[in-house]
């Protein structure tokens, strides 16, 4: 995968400003971290697929939201030669990009495993190799001296999913994915992911699906956004976890 070279130059002001990089923050988990970060200050890049009013409100936040078209090579490869055009200095790349699609809603079924495959496997595996030159930890406060890459996964990477099969694979392979960096990346970059089960409901869903979705942890609530925000800042924080997998699912898998 090729990447221009870039003047920094014209870039000065982002090389002394760390930047977290987020790819899918355009609602949901996505856009609750890039509100965390850019309150905290950081320079925040994000990309986004379908333009809404959230985007626009983090874009006055200060937030630059790129659009990205992850469902190709060429948009994937686009939309990395636009970072490393920019000569920051990324302290975090964080792949929370995702889609949700299930083999009852196609018979299709080639196609829905190489759609799975491309925005959970191929996407996160071709940005990982082309901008981990970019990546450089914080040597500021007290966090580790190491970037970062976060690949949010899933909780069924431990099941699987009778009604989600290509979703669960691409997820495994995801997980998989995140071995492999860890130990290409060591010492210089830190390879981590999160497996969230239910975080939280969408506008639509009924109370009963709630009442049994809840059943299914031992905590029995939807945390929220903040919870995923959470565990983002303790990878962050971590100066010797790599490789690993940090599990959100309220102790669904003893259940």
């Amino acid at each position: 995968m090729r990447i221009f070279s870039c003047c920094l130059s014209s870039e000065f002001f982002y090389m002394a400003q760390e930047t977290i990089l987020i790819t899918g923050a355009g609602q949901r988990v996505g856009l609750a971290l890039a509100q965390h970060f850019s309150e905290r200050n950081y320079h925040v890049i994000v990309s986004y697929r379908t333009e809404h009013k959230a985007i626009s409100d983090l874009r006055e936040r200060g937030v630059e939201c790129i659009h990205a078209d992850f469902s190709t090579n060429e948009g994937i490869t686009s939309f990395a030669n636009h970072i490393a055009g920019l000569g920051v200095q990324v302290r975090a790349l964080i792949h929370n990009a995702s889609d949700w699609n299930a083999e009852s809603q196609t018979d299709d079924y080639p196609a829905l495993l190489d759609q799975m495959m491309q925005i959970h496997v191929k996407t996160p595996y071709l940005l990982n190799l082309a901008l981990h030159p970019f990546l450089k930890g914080s040597t500021t406060g007290n966090e580790t001296g190491s970037a970062d890459i976060i690949h949010f996964t899933d909780y069924v990477v431990r099941k699987g999913s009778a009604k989600h099969i290509a979703y669960a694979a691409s997820k495994a392979a995801l997980e998989n994915l995140t071995l492999s960096f860890a130990q290409k990346l060591a010492p210089r970059v830190k390879v981590n992911s999160i497996a969230p089960a239910l975080i939280m409901f969408n506008a639509g869903d009924s109370e009963s699906y709630k009442k049994k979705a809840l059943s299914k942890s031992l905590m029995g609530i939807a945390p929220g956004e903040r919870e995923a925000v959470n565990a983002v800042d303790f990878i962050l924080k971590s100066a010797y976890m790599t490789g690993q997998s940090v599990n959100l699912d309220g102790g669904r898998a003893l259940k």
